[in-house]
């Protein structure tokens, strides 16, 4: 049976059958706009400054990141039934919008591999598949780039970061992440520029936490791409 396809953000029926998004959904997303900061991405109200007040106050060790939206209402009704209701083919509509805004300054920085922050393995079993993960592959398969979903290992199930502090989310990742050597030995090329995938960024702490593993072992350039994006004020 063949199921018409549905709007990603409302869930209802997309109608004509070619597009991706329903035309009144698709004026409720809120797209990154310039200001933005220079660092992560996140919208500033100051066309003077440089950075959002997260990236003035904390060291992130990533080079640069980019978001498609802004992490409001309206997505995150979208991501939830994304992550946690099976709505996998949301993954669609994901991907090509992240190539279409995204893919030349991807192909510029050009990275060895794009890397999923990954799921712990009890989640993955219970969700049955990893949302970053799929994006990445969607990114890797539009770009011909390789793909590493191992590379990095979750090896510590973590309190979900939305119920913490900044301060509690450092401490819920501490030691949360591993480099899986044996990956990167089959993949035999050297490991210098990793493009990170996930579906939100808020605080910065998961990615930076990734971003930590990845240098301890040699990365040197790290950028970060993802779905939505708390802001910068």
């Amino acid at each position: 049976m063949i199921y018409p396809p549905r709007c990603p953000v409302c869930g209802e029926i997309v109608l004509p059958k070619k597009n991706k998004v329903c035309d009144p959904c698709r004026s409720k997303l809120q797209y990154i706009m310039e200001p933005r900061c220079k660092k992560c991405s996140k919208p500033i109200e100051q066309e003077e400054k440089e950075f959002c007040s997260d990236c003035e106050k904390k060291s992130f060790h990533f080079t640069k990141g980019y978001a498609l939206w802004i992490y409001d209402e309206t997505m995150r009704h979208s991501i939830a039934a994304f992550k946690y209701h099976s709505k996998r083919e949301y993954a669609d509509f994901y991907i090509e919008e992240l190539l279409r805004i995204y893919g030349d300054k991807i192909r510029r920085f050009s990275p060895d591999a794009i890397v999923p922050v990954p799921l712990h393995r009890s989640k993955y079993r219970e969700r049955g598949y990893n949302q970053a993960e799929l994006l990445a592959c969607g990114l890797g398969r539009g770009l011909s780039y390789p793909v590493l979903s191992d590379l990095l290992v979750r090896n510590k199930k973590t309190l979900p970061q939305k119920q913490l502090s900044d301060k509690e989310r450092l401490r819920n990742l501490q030691e949360a992440f591993a480099y899986n050597e044996a990956v990167a030995e089959r993949f035999n090329k050297e490991l210098n520029k990793i493009l990170l995938v996930d579906d939100i960024f808020t605080t910065g702490s998961t990615i930076e936490a990734c971003t930590n593993v990845l240098m301890s072992k040699g990365v040197k350039d790290i950028w970060f791409i993802t779905l939505c994006i708390g802001k910068g004020y």
